[in-house]
């Protein structure tokens, strides 16, 4: 089985059902059948939900340099861009999105490969699904709402995207909030075997296709519930409403494929740009916020301020009450970290 048949495999995406999620829809032994089980593509958004997670907002498909971006606006004033991370989608602003939408132009995108954006072909050492092609995807979604600069928040994968954003067009970035990571060069760097393991899903999405793919595919409800569970330290806050969605994207082996190619790319052609730029004496130059879990491991095993101050020029930032899942465990206290970051 090569790449191509994979990601073109569709035998029941016709007939898995309407929400909550695809393991719902199939009976547990179907479900645990291998990949050509799964849908291709997420089934379609149920507008209703969109409503009643983001009112007020409207949803967009963006034809960026690289891909088709599914993303929502909201709001008036200053332009502010919500990513997400792994492996979830847009739906993990929803906490805080219409309060946000009071005072700025939020646009919320789903990355390249998740959610109901497109999932393009990995390329050549998944040069596709870098940092740097993610990056773009988000210049290029901004300018098409006319937003030549504008604010950044983003947490997991979303907040290495924006690293990488303010790297390679720090004319667009006024300001930027890093949500619960280090560097990604830091975090390879310092690898031990607490790290490896606590953060398994990073060394098992990264080895050659298609064996993450196959074991993932096996049960992508058991793992993508469990990946939530295991950062996740507060109970309950993935709502039932949050966890369809991500259920309803995550179940094809289209999101599973992407997904491994962005850990793939992460472990590759994208450590050897940060290395560049380390090298050429590069930095953020925007004024940057990290916040963290301090339940969680980034917090446990890095000293989350020095690791940014080491990137960055201007660098504040505190530890949250939560584990992993900041946006959605403590929303107010998020919100009111980006209110007060961004007003400043």
């Amino acid at each position: 089985m090569d790449r191509r048949q994979f990601v073109s495999m569709s035998a029941v995406g016709a007939t898995l059902g309407a929400l909550p999620g695809v393991g719902a829809a199939l009976g547990r032994d179907e479900f645990h059948q291998p990949c050509a089980a799964l849908s291709r593509l997420p089934l379609p958004p149920s507008e209703a939900t969109t409503r009643s997670m983001f009112p007020g907002f409207t949803t967009h498909s963006i034809k960026t340099s690289g891909a088709e971006i599914f993303a929502l606006t909201g709001g008036s004033g200053p332009p502010l861009l919500l990513i997400h991370g792994h492996p979830e989608t847009h739906v993990t602003w929803h906490k805080i999105a219409a309060d946000l939408a009071r005072d700025y132009t939020v646009v919320i995108p789903d990355l390249r490969g998740y959610g109901d954006s497109s999932k393009p072909d990995g390329g050549e050492r998944q040069i596709n699904y870098s940092f740097r092609a993610m990056a773009q995807d988000q210049v290029d979604t901004m300018q098409h709402f006319g937003h030549e600069q504008f604010f950044v928040a983003g947490h997991d994968r979303g907040a290495r995207v924006a690293h990488r954003l303010c790297l390679d067009h720090p004319e667009s970035v006024r300001k930027v909030c890093v949500m619960d990571i280090a560097p990604t060069l830091t975090m390879y760097a310092d690898t031990n075997k607490e790290f490896a393991t606590r953060y398994v899903w990073w060394f098992l999405q990264i080895q050659p296709f298609p064996m993450p793919e196959h074991i993932i595919g096996l049960d992508p409800e058991y793992y993508l519930r469990e990946h939530l569970a295991v950062q996740g330290k507060t109970p309950g806050a993935v709502t039932p409403e949050a966890m369809a969605e991500y259920l309803r994207c995550y179940c094809c082996t289209g999101t599973i494929h992407a997904a491994c190619e962005d850990y793939r790319a992460a472990a590759g052609v994208d450590l050897q740009m940060d290395e560049a730029d380390d090298k050429a004496g590069h930095k953020i130059a925007a004024p940057l916020l990290a916040l963290w879990g301090a339940k969680g491991v980034v917090g446990h095993m890095w000293d989350v301020l020095a690791t940014w101050r080491a990137k960055a020029t201007t660098v504040s930032g505190r530890a949250l009450d939560c584990g992993h899942l900041l946006p959605e465990e403590q929303p107010a206290e998020v919100l009111a970290e980006l209110q007060q970051f961004f007003r400043g």
